[in-house]
């Protein structure tokens, strides 16, 4: 029993340090931001790599989770004769969580491993113990244009998400389930606000923090050799998808009171 406490507590106060950890490269991402020039060259590099490079995978899985959402939703809904809600119902997921979360947890699983697997190698082959021998900042150049290109390309890629899933939602419910079309697009239309959409795009942006800070620092602290690189890159994707998943909890009560009012 005892042992089990003491277990427990370490592995409890180890979380707390990482949180502090994490918290303070945050505040100090948000320095350099102030304090130093924005590496163009280097950002436009991260947002070709995770914006553009993601893009198949995650259009792809948002199609087919707005695909075959619409199709449960459509096989629940045809027992009580509510077949034009389909589409609002589908819209309205795919806006406030099945949009950002899939999005943001496929992110953290390309983007965020290939981050930390990229600053861990060059933290254990001494590479960024050089660049402060030559004088530049370690968080200036390796993690600001990171985060800056995930604050970028997060939300941008959720739109699309929700662009794709939802029109993959009225293809399976109009052409292959026989909703009706007109009422499906006019109750989407009606009972999808611009709020629903800016919670989806708020929720990807933090996601974006989320991911990039957590993915910077398991890549600046790794182990030793390459047990330490890959430890580091699992970890990475594993703290991220988790804090996605549970942050996602509180983020929609917040959200939800700041832009409809609690409704």
């Amino acid at each position: 029993m005892d042992h089990a406490l003491t277990v427990t507590g370490r592995r409890l106060m180890n979380g707390l340090q990482s949180a502090g950890a994490i918290t303070l490269l945050l505040l100090n991402i948000l320095r350099c931001l102030v304090k130093y020039p924005v590496r163009w060259k280097l950002l436009l590099q991260q947002v070709y790599f995770i914006g553009l490079k993601s893009q198949f995978v995650v259009l792809t899985t948002g199609a087919f989770v707005g695909a075959v959402f619409a199709a449960q939703v459509h096989f629940q809904f045809v027992r009580l004769g509510m077949q034009s809600a389909v589409g609002p119902t589908v819209s309205v997921a795919m806006c406030r969580e099945l949009g950002p979360v899939f999005c943001c947890l496929l992110l953290a699983g390309r983007v965020g491993a290939a981050m930390a697997a990229e600053i861990s190698s060059m933290k254990n082959t001494e590479q960024i113990d050089a660049l402060r021998a030559l004088g530049v900042y370690p968080v200036e150049y390796l993690a600001v244009p990171r985060f800056l290109a995930m604050l970028l390309s997060a939300p941008i890629l959720t739109g699309l998400v929700l662009v794709v899933g939802i029109t993959c939602g009225y293809l399976i419910s109009v052409p292959v389930l026989g909703v009706d079309g007109a009422y499906y697009w006019d109750n989407t239309v009606r009972f999808t606000g611009a709020r629903d959409v800016a919670i989806g795009l708020t929720k990807g942006f933090l996601f974006g923090i989320i991911i990039a800070v957590i993915a910077c620092y398991k890549g600046f602290n790794p182990g030793l050799g390459t047990a330490g690189v890959g430890r580091a890159t699992t970890e990475a994707v594993v703290v991220s998808s988790l804090a996605i998943l549970v942050s996602d909890f509180f983020f929609t009560f917040i959200l939800n009171s700041l832009f409809l009012g609690g409704a």
